[in-house]
C-alpha cells in the first residue's frame, strides 16, 4: 500500500533531513518510515509528524523504500508532499 502510494506521488522528498524540512514548512502530507531504520535517525521525524498531525505509515525495509522512491540506496524515511 505505502509503496504504491510513494511511487505514484507527484512530489516526494527522501531522507530524514529533507523530510524534516518538508514537515517544518508544512508541505508533508504523509510520512513513510522504514521499520528497520535506526531509531535515532527517524525519531525526530516521527516526533515532528505527531506534533504537526501528519499521518505516518510504515514499510518493512529501507531498501524497498529507497527503491520505491527511485533511488539505488536504502531510505529511512520519505514524505509525500503532493499526491
Amino acid at each position: 500500500m505505502s509503496f504504491s502510494l510513494i511511487k505514484s506521488a507527484r512530489r516526494r522528498v527522501v531522507g530524514a533531513k529533507e523530510t524534516l524540512k518538508a514537515l517544518e514548512k508544512g508541505e508533508a502530507k504523509i510520512v513513510v518510515a522504514a521499520r528497520d531504520a535506526e531509531n535515532r535517525v527517524i525519531q525526530p521525524v516521527l516526533d515532528l509528524s505527531e506534533s504537526r498531525g501528519v499521518e505516518v505509515r510504515y514499510v518493512e525495509g529501507m531498501k524497498e523504500l529507497g527503491k520505491a522512491c527511485g533511488i539505488k540506496v536504502g531510505a529511512a524515511v520519505a514524505a509525500i508532499t503532493e499526491l
